[in-house]
């Protein structure tokens, strides 16, 4: 399911955040956070009670080629 929506453009990055072990970030590239939210609601770790909470933020980029907004001094 995760390389499925990397293909498509939509997982830019995602995995375990470590030392310690205890959470997982997914970065989605998205106009809405319906992406995000669809794809959580249809993870099989969160069907099947592996994950028991998650949330979806929007993070306002503004460094790097990828910036949604970017500002330059």
């Amino acid at each position: 399911m995760a390389w499925e929506a990397s293909e498509r453009g939509e997982l830019l990055l995602g995995g375990a955040m470590g030392d310690p072990l205890d959470g997982a970030m997914l970065l989605f590239q998205s106009d809405s956070p319906a992406v995000a939210e669809s794809f959580a609601q249809r993870d099989p770790y969160v069907l099947n009670g592996l994950v028991k909470a998650w949330r979806v933020r929007p993070w306002t980029t503004v460094v790097g080629s990828g910036a949604a907004q970017p500002i330059r001094p």
